[in-house]
């Protein structure tokens, strides 16, 4: 395990949960840049000959070759920040050994001319084309890389695998939701909260967004584009959704479009105190990844904000409300139009019960979790590189109904009304293994 932050920890927690008499996971380095951030979490887990901390800097290949060596490690799991994503996949391939991450680096265009517009070429670095382009490579080397894990990407390209395959005839349509109704009773009225990864914030929101058309192809519009309201269910309630820069865009066209596929977008609701801050981080530099000279010191603007932001990990007990995270389906079945929305909601207060985590970082890490356990068990066996859409999504379910992290499917007619209970899903999941799908 890369990257031992407020994710990476999530995911150790509940592997260690879901596999507590070491019949598949035998041995994990928690491995980090700060030796002191990694030995806690490793000594968190109370289990010290399971776990073990280590030092490591990602940006260092031959580092993290060495250490994959030095413990005879067989997989790597990327939890670190998405700037060192493309060398920590270079070392496993390198080192030999499987691998997943959370996500993707992309890097857009910094000319405003050549920014936006229709296409791939706005980008420097398109997301996800650094590892679909070596799948072939991994391939011939017997190898899988498994990227983009999590709730979105992750478990929200499960749902949109399982209803292409099992809920519509056609799937003409899917916009991924991420929303919620958390908040922080005692917040000062001007008080920013990042709920995730600062770095990871600073990317996807500030990075123009993306969204697919088979027609128009990858349409790259400026920070904040395409704002609707969206009824979430279960009492959450409207949210003000924006377009962001994700992964789902690209990979779900790659997977689905022989479902019938025509549009894929992902929005996100965000914070109006942390929208204007982001506006005022991107208008003065901070968000730069080029040094600055300071006294003869050199600063990455970036980095400074990161260290001096609120961080995810400290604001969990005092927050109260959901998360619910989902994909609105939208395609034929029985010839007629149908539209679904399949998603997962997480309570924080349970959530902080459960794991000691804040539901954003529980649900990102619950998503990885589970899809390392199906690698680590040997269900999913594909090589090359993948995401999620690419496998059977009912095993992932299967352990989605196990682990208790619970997912709802509603009918978007005039109001929500649930389309598929436990027992329908069980049919479905009988019917598919009867099938030999499994």
């Amino acid at each position: 395990m890369i990257g031992t932050g407020g994710v990476g920890e999530s995911i150790l927690k509940i592997l260690k949960e879901r596999d507590p008499k070491s019949k598949w996971l035998k041995y994990v380095v928690c491995a980090d840049y700060h030796m002191d951030r990694a030995e806690e979490v490793a000594a968190s887990l109370g289990d010290s000959k399971r776990f073990v901390p280590a030092q490591v800097n990602a940006k260092d290949k031959e580092a993290i070759i060495e250490l994959i060596k030095k413990h005879n490690c067989d997989f790597v799991m990327d939890a670190a920040a998405p700037f060192v994503a493309d060398n920590i996949f270079d070392a496993a391939y390198e080192a030999g050994v499987q691998y997943a991450n959370m996500g993707t680096w992309s890097l857009p265009k910094t000319d405003p001319k050549e920014m936006y517009g229709v296409g791939k070429q706005c980008f420097q670095q398109f997301m996800t084309d650094y590892n679909f382009d070596r799948s072939d490579m991994w391939a011939e080397k017997g190898l899988l890389a498994a990227i983009c894990l999590g709730i979105d990407p992750g478990v929200v390209n499960v749902f949109a695998k399982f209803a292409a395959e099992y809920l519509f005839d056609e799937l003409h349509e899917i916009h991924v939701k991420d929303g919620g109704n958390l908040s922080i009773p005692s917040a000062k009225e001007d008080e920013i909260v990042f709920g995730f990864n600062v770095w990871t914030v600073l990317d996807e929101v500030l990075n123009p967004n993306v969204e697919w058309d088979k027609e128009k192809g990858f349409i790259v519009e400026p920070p904040f584009a395409g704002e609707e309201i969206f009824d979430m269910p279960e009492g959450v309630g409207p949210n003000k959704l924006v377009k962001v820069e994700h992964e789902e865009v690209a990979c779900m066209p790659r997977y689905l479009e022989k479902y019938g596929l025509k549009k894929c977008t992902f929005k996100i609701a965000l914070d109006e105190n942390l929208v204007r801050a982001l506006k005022v981080i991107q208008a003065l530099g901070l968000r730069s990844l080029n040094p600055v000279n300071l006294d003869g010191i050199e600063v990455y603007p970036r980095d400074v904000v990161a260290a001096v932001a609120p961080q995810p990990t400290d604001i969990g007990n005092e927050m109260i409300g959901r998360m619910c995270v989902g994909v609105h389906c939208i395609g034929i079945k029985d010839g007629k139009k149908r539209e679904i929305f399949m998603y997962q909601p997480l309570d924080n207060q349970e959530s902080m019960r459960r794991w000691g985590m804040q539901a954003v970082v529980a649900q990102t890490g619950f998503g990885a979790a589970i899809a390392i356990e199906l690698i680590g068990r040997e269900i999913w066996t594909e090589k090359g590189v993948h995401s999620l859409e690419a496998f059977d999504p009912i095993p992932y379910l299967e352990i989605m109904n196990e682990a208790g992290f619970e997912y709802n499917i509603v009918e978007m007619d005039s109001e929500y009304k649930r389309v598929i209970d436990k027992i329908e899903l069980s049919k479905i999941f009988a019917e598919a293994a009867a099938a030999g799908d499994r």
